[in-house]
């Protein structure tokens, strides 16, 4: 992205990849983003070295709070480390909290006008967002960087969680540039990353429950998780 981009935290751009900028909605199901965006939460906490994976389970090793506040209040709901076999199951905290980590990037993007809202109701009760980039280049831009990134074999670590996380909602094949090699580089890719392990798990359950999908795009869920005051957590 240019110099010009605004600074996005790994849930933020993997929204912003996975947008169709022309209707508004993600590329997949908004169910199975919403993992992702979870999943990728947990990745950027790894990234800044705030939390660690130790046989499944997640374990903060280092409470200081990162300077986004939604990143600070999430790590909040996650335990300290106490031995090998302690935290969180990464699958159970990434179902825990799929929707609220998806909903609040998107506050987030709308409030600092990298996105604009368009809400509508649903049969005139539920609210149906779509969200489109203030900025024409915006999504282009991301969608270039992520191309550079997969053709140089991503020698950042940061690109190989993102597209581990784009393979495990199931976009690898719409994203890639490289075709069949490129859908298995990010296949294996998604299977060396523990928080992707943890979204595609979410992915494939429900998707093999057949529930809750929220197939026709961003619809604002009445329940769920929410992180609200306390964001408490458990396994």
């Amino acid at each position: 992205m240019n110099a010009s981009a605004p600074a996005l935290t790994l849930p933020e751009e993997l929204i912003l990849l996975t947008l169709n900028p022309g209707s508004g909605k993600p590329l997949c199901a908004a169910a199975s983003l919403a993992y992702g965006t979870a999943g990728a939460a947990l990745a950027e906490l790894e990234l800044q070295g705030r939390i660690r994976e130790e046989r499944g389970r997640v374990q903060v090793v280092n409470p200081l709070d990162p300077a986004d506040p939604l990143l600070a209040a999430l790590l909040r709901t996650l335990p300290q480390a106490k031995g090998r076999r302690s935290g969180m199951r990464a699958r159970h905290w990434v179902d825990n909290f799929d929707k609220h980590v998806r909903d609040t990037c998107l506050d987030s993007l709308v409030e600092r006008s990298v996105l604009s809202r368009e809400t509508r109701r649903f049969l005139g009760l539920f609210p149906s967002h779509r969200h489109f980039p203030v900025h024409p280049d915006l999504v282009p831009g991301v969608r270039r960087r992520f191309t550079l990134a997969e053709t140089a074999g991503y020698p950042d670590h940061r690109d190989r969680l993102l597209a581990a996380l784009v393979s495990a909602i199931g976009l690898a094949g719409e994203l890639t540039r490289n075709g069949r090699p490129g859908r298995t580089a990010m296949k294996v890719l998604r299977r060396s990353e523990w928080t992707a392990v943890a979204v595609n798990y979410n992915v494939k359950q429900n998707e093999s429950g057949g529930g809750g999908g929220e197939n026709d795009g961003w619809i604002g869920d009445s329940g769920g998780s929410s992180c609200g005051g306390g964001c408490g957590g458990g396994d």
